[in-house]
């Protein structure tokens, strides 16, 4: 009987510790061995010469739209674009229509998951006025990630805006506590300012500096009082990152590939295809984010993948849709990154896998290492691709990205053991689950 189901032979591995050609051997979906495995037996064996192995990548901030429209995205499609991108889990938002806000509806999502997701889910449940009470119950069922908050700029019934209901989510529960931080109050007082058919770089000054700053100052100080910890996520402004790094006892912090990746140049070149919130903004605020990834400011990076239909991105501005297109190219537009030198492969492993892992307590996912699951993320740094729309798998068929020309791409992902994606072609069924976190039950 071979040792192992799958050994991986002759890549460069991304370990906790660092680079090192060395092999991996796979047991019953597990990582069994990391070393010389030349004369060990196996079912599989793949050779990866010339490749990256790195642990599989996770989006920690998708919204598929499931339930929703189906004409824009669905739980399946949403996947299925993670996976052709190199990915092997997401992590998905609860505003969806009907938003998820009860143990029902997050009882219906979990089981909706099987047979459906291509790479494995972890659930947010949305955060109300009328469920706080249940938030500390809901926060530890099995698959849940986390509770998101919207303090500012919410769908449906998802707002919690004032510093008394914050303060009674904050007391609900113990998990860590996601956030979208824009100050409602700032974004409704200006609003007048703006009128239908202004230009689409209005877009960031109506949502300006200090909509974000007020909204995040307001927040860690309800954190620090109550100290509940606090995932500040999209963090956009070169203001909130120095803000935050005095605030590391109660909070960790996301930014966004966008706001690495664009600046304020898109609005004109893209129109409403640029409109995201918080929004992108000019260079000295993406210069400020690449600054708090080298200084360790960053836990992690994410897509905020938030899909619309082409004509609601294309009404004018405001009246248009806010959000952009990721999950299928976060992981080409971050290899390409490191490529240019803005960080390592080593760091970008610590912000798709390890940091994702730490804050959310994810169990199994996030490192190279005996006993963690078998997902990984096998790159090409030398492969040059071109972004192309034709590629997007996402109904709304869209990329804010399309023309990028990258260097470095994901060929293969692996599930659990088992081959998943291997140079643009998904192979078998669907076969994703729910992501396990330490402190959910289950």
């Amino acid at each position: 009987m071979p040792a192992f189901d799958l050994v991986l032979r002759g890549g460069t591995c991304v370990l906790p510790w660092g680079e090192e050609a060395t092999d991996v051997g796979v047991r019953a979906g597990r990582i069994a061995a990391i070393g010389d495995l030349r004369t060990a037996g196996a079912a599989e064996t793949i050779d990866c010469t010339g490749l990256h192995i790195l642990p599989g990548l996770i989006d920690a901030h998708v919204h598929l739209r499931d339930p929703g429209d189906p004409a824009v995205e669905t739980l399946e499609t949403g996947t299925r674009a993670a996976l052709l991108g190199g990915l092997t889990a997401v992590f998905d938002m609860p505003n969806t229509a009907p938003s998820i806000t009860d143990r029902e509806r997050l009882d219906w999502k979990r089981g909706y998951l099987e047979g459906r997701a291509w790479v494995d889910v972890g659930l947010y449940v949305g955060a109300s006025k009328k469920n706080i009470a249940e938030l500390a119950s809901l926060e530890l069922q099995p698959n849940v990630c986390a509770v998101k908050v919207f303090a500012g700029s919410s769908t449906g019934d998802l707002l919690v805006e004032d510093d008394a209901s914050l303060e009674a989510v904050m007391r609900s529960g113990r998990r860590r506590i996601c956030y979208h931080s824009e100050d409602e109050y700032r974004l409704q007082e200006r609003k007048p300012l703006f009128h239908s058919g202004m230009p689409h770089r209005n877009h960031m000054v109506w949502r300006d500096v200090d909509c974000a700053l007020i909204g995040t100052k307001r927040l860690m100080t309800l954190a620090r009082r109550t100290g509940r910890p606090a995932h500040i996520l999209h963090v956009s402004t070169a203001e909130e990152l120095e803000l935050l790094r005095d605030y590391r006892d109660v909070s960790t912090v996301e930014v966004l590939l966008n706001h690495l990746t664009q600046t304020d140049e898109a609005y004109d070149r893209l129109g409403g295809y640029a409109v995201m919130n918080p929004p992108i903004r000019d260079e000295r605020h993406l210069r400020a984010a690449w600054a708090a990834v080298a200084d360790g400011t960053v836990d992690v990076v994410g897509s905020d993948h938030a899909p619309h239909s082409r004509a609601a991105k294309e009404r004018p501005w405001p009246d248009g849709a806010a959000g952009l297109t990721g999950v299928q190219t976060i992981v080409p537009l971050m290899l390409d990154h490191v490529s240019a030198g803005r960080l390592s492969l080593s760091r970008l492993v610590d912000l798709m896998c390890a940091g994702p892992a730490r804050v959310y307590g994810a169990t199994g996912k996030g490192r190279l290492a005996a006993g963690y699951d078998a997902d990984f993320t096998l790159v090409d740094m030398k492969r040059q691709r071109t972004i192309e729309e034709s590629w997007i798998v996402s109904p709304c068929g869209w990329t804010p990205f399309a023309g990028h020309r990258c260097t470095g791409w994901p060929v293969m992902a692996i599930l659990r053991g088992a081959v998943a994606m291997r140079e643009d072609e998904v192979i078998g069924t669907p076969r994703g689950t729910g992501v396990r976190f330490a402190e959910a039950r289950g």
